[in-house]
C-alpha cells in the first residue's frame, strides 16, 4: 500500500492528494481508493448525520469543478504506486453525481484498470435520466434511502422543500431497471428519527420496489452535523434487521491490516484521510498499516500544530482535520 516517495513534494503541490485519499479501510467495501472529485461539502442534502457537518449552501446544478485530465493524472499516478486496493470509490467531499465528469471519469477508469469502479450516492439525482446514463459504467453503485415518509425524508436528509420523495424511489426503480451492475442500497438509522417499526415496514415495501442486490444497514459511527444525533446500539440494529427481512447485511466496524506502507510521508498520509472524514486511532492503524505507537505521536504532533483536533463520540475519540480544507 502507498505511493511512491518523493522528499520534494507535498500535499499541496502533488494532485494526487487533491482528488485521492488512501486507500482507506470502508466498512463495506474493504480497501478503497477514494476519489474524491468535489470541493468540501458539495452536496444536494443537508443529513443530520452527515459526518462532513453541516451544508452551508445546497447545490443543484452539476459542473465539472475541476479539469478532467488533472483528475484523471492523480488517478493514473495513485494506481501506479498503490499495491492493493478492492475498489476505486468515487465518495469523498459531498455528493459525487453533482460533478458533471463523472460519467467520463468512470470509463476512462475502466479503460486503464480492471480493479471495480464504486459510486456512493444520496441518490436523488437518480431522478435524472443523463446521470443514471453516466452511473451505468459503474461495478457498484452504493445509493442512500433513509426514509419511506416526506416527513421523515426533509427531517433527515434536509434537502430543498420542493424534492419530493416519491420522484426519489421511482429515480431508484428506472436505475434498477437500467443498470447491470450491483446495486447496495443502504439505510442509515437514526435513533428516534426514523427507526420506529411502523417506518420501517413502510421502507421495506420501497425496497421491494426497488430490488437491490443487497440491503445494508447502517447507524451513526461517526461525530454527526447535529450533536442530537444518536447512534442506535447493536441489539437495535438487529431488531430493525428483523422487520425488514433475512436479506439485510449489517455494516460493522472491522478492523483489517494492511501491508505497512514505507512510501510516503505518514504525516501527509493521516492528514489525506482526515480531511475528508473523521477517525480513529484503531482505524489509522488499520487502513495505514502502521504500529499505534507511530500513528499516536505523529497524531500527538499534528494536534501541538493545530492542524488536527479531537472529538468524544459515544465513548470513542475520534480525530478532525480542523481548517481549510
Amino acid at each position: 500500500m502507498g505511493l511512491k516517495k518523493n522528499s520534494a513534494r507535498s500535499e499541496k503541490s502533488d494532485p494526487v492528494f487533491r482528488f485521492i485519499y488512501g486507500p482507506v479501510l470502508s466498512r463495506r467495501l474493504g480497501l478503497s481508493l477514494g476519489i474524491d472529485i468535489l470541493p468540501p461539502k458539495t452536496c444536494n442534502l443537508d443529513c443530520i448525520y452527515c459526518q462532513l457537518g453541516r451544508t452551508q449552501k445546497r447545490v443543484e446544478v452539476r459542473h465539472p469543478y475541476f479539469r478532467f485530465e488533472d483528475i484523471m493524472q492523480a488517478i493514473r499516478k495513485a494506481l501506479e504506486g498503490t499495491e492493493r486496493i478492492d475498489y476505486l470509490t468515487f465518495s469523498g467531499s459531498g455528493e459525487p453525481t453533482l460533478n458533471a465528469h463523472l460519467g467520463a471519469l468512470i470509463r476512462e477508469i475502466k479503460k486503464i484498470t480492471a480493479k471495480p469502479v464504486a459510486v456512493l450516492t444520496n441518490s436523488l439525482l437518480l431522478q435524472e435520466k443523463d446521470v443514471r446514463q453516466e452511473l451505468r459504467a459503474a461495478d457498484l453503485v452504493v445509493p442512500s434511502l433513509d426514509a419511506a415518509e416526506q416527513s421523515i425524508f426533509l427531517q433527515i436528509n434536509r434537502p430543498s422543500p420542493s424534492v419530493n420523495l416519491n420522484q426519489v424511489v421511482e429515480g431508484l426503480i428506472h436505475f434498477r431497471e437500467e443498470f447491470g451492475g450491483e446495486i447496495w442500497l443502504e439505510l442509515m438509522l437514526v435513533k428516534e428519527v426514523n427507526d420506529y417499526p411502523e417506518h420501517l415496514e413502510k421502507w421495506k415495501k420501497a425496497a421491494e420496489t426497488i430490488r437491490p442486490d443487497k440491503i445494508q444497514l447502517n447507524t451513526v459511527v461517526r461525530p454527526p452535523a447535529e450533536s442530537w444525533v444518536r447512534p442506535l446500539e447493536k441489539e437495535e440494529l438487529i431488531e430493525a434487521a428483523k422487520i425488514l427481512g433475512p436479506h439485510v447485511e449489517i455494516i460493522t466496524e472491522s478492523i483489517r491490516r494492511v501491508n505497512k506502507g514505507k512510501k510516503e510521508d505518514l504525516k501527509i498520509k493521516i492528514l489525506s484521510i482526515l480531511k475528508r472524514r473523521p477517525a480513529s486511532l484503531e482505524e489509522l492503524v488499520a487502513i495505514l498499516g502502521e504500529e499505534p505507537a507511530g500513528v499516536s505521536e505523529v497524531l500527538d504532533r499534528l494536534l501541538t500544530e493545530e492542524k488536527i483536533k479531537t472529538r468524544q463520540h459515544y465513548h470513542r475519540l475520534q480525530y478532525e482535520y480542523r481548517g481549510k480544507k
